[in-house]
């Protein structure tokens, strides 16, 4: 039982089962995450967590890797000199460790005038951006296949500049819920603003007349579903309806390859005057890269949008 506030604002009780976990597992596995017996994972995140409860420690686990436990605060600076030390071969994280590096060590460098005209230049920008991508390599001690980043969304502003240079990394979605993972793309095979591609064993559908072009919310069910909340029925039935589909909260589009993009939470949507949905997480994001904030709300406020 892994308890879970989601967007609700309580606890609740997920109960998963063996074979939930077991899914992402094998998934783990049958995508080679570590592919030989005694390669080396940093583990920082939560095990209370399904996230790193399921890659970090049980996946790496069965498939015999030597897992080195975070006894301290993971701040970038404890995880920079921990990563030299042990050469990860593959790195799970949140978002939150990119976007501080990011903020910190690499705005500031692109954002000088100098930069910014040499980074206009072709030819000369990607040698720029190759010198970046290799000490950025290096940060992470210089021996990973990709940075799997989870638990929450990627700034886009982060995610684009990744993607320009050129960096190992994907993004995945998933929730306690599904013990975790839903969907994922392993890089190369990534694609920009989007969350992967539905796993084997799980289905997915968008609530909307247009699924590929018009955002709905995101169900799903399948081999990774839990049993439901630990002794709460009537939350249960709210969110698993009767055909096994439980609503997520969370807003997107699917392709027809069953690649998903993500929007949003249902909960959290603004309707703009002239009737445009307006996803708060998006500007958001943009007022974390800003040098003196730390984090930020966007909220509606007497039909205006306010920022705290």
């Amino acid at each position: 039982i892994s308890y879970t506030s989601g967007s609700t604002g309580f606890s609740k009780g997920v109960m998963l089962t063996g074979n939930n976990l077991a899914g992402n597992i094998v998934f783990g596995i049958n995508t080679r995450l570590f592919e030989n017996p005694g390669d080396t994972v940093l583990s920082f995140l939560p095990l209370a967590h399904a996230y790193g409860c399921a890659f970090d420690f049980l996946t790496a686990f069965n498939c015999g890797g030597h897992i080195y436990f975070l006894d301290q605060a993971p701040i970038p600076k404890v995880l920079i000199e921990i990563f030299a030390k042990i050469h990860p071969v593959i790195v799970i994280t949140v978002p939150l460790i990119l976007e501080k590096i990011y903020k910190t060590k690499i705005l500031p460098i692109i954002s000088k005038p100098s930069m910014k005209v040499l980074l206009n230049i072709p030819g000369v920008n990607k040698i720029i951006y190759k010198k970046i991508r290799n000490q950025l390599y290096e940060t992470f001690g210089g021996n990973f296949k990709q940075v799997i980043i989870g638990g929450a969304a990627l700034s886009r502003e982060v995610e684009d500049f990744f993607y320009k240079i050129d960096f190992p990394f994907t993004v995945g979605y998933g929730m306690t819920e599904c013990a975790p993972l839903i969907s994922y793309a392993e890089y190369p095979n990534f694609q920009p603003h989007t969350a992967g591609k539905i796993l084997p064993g799980m289905e997915a559908k968008i609530d909307s007349p247009d699924p590929e072009n018009i955002v709905g919310e995101i169900l799903v069910k399948g081999e990774h579903l839990m049993m439901g909340y630990y002794k709460e029925p009537k939350i249960t039935e709210e969110t698993i309806d009767k055909n096994g589909w439980m609503h997520t909260g969370d807003m997107g589009t699917l392709s027809k390859d069953g690649t998903l993009s993500l929007k949003g939470r249902c909960k959290s949507m603004l309707l703009g005057p002239s009737g445009q949905n307006i996803y708060p997480e998006e500007i958001e994001a943009k007022l974390n890269n800003l040098p003196l904030v730390g984090e930020s709300l966007v909220l509606e406020r007497d039909g205006k949008l306010v920022a705290l």
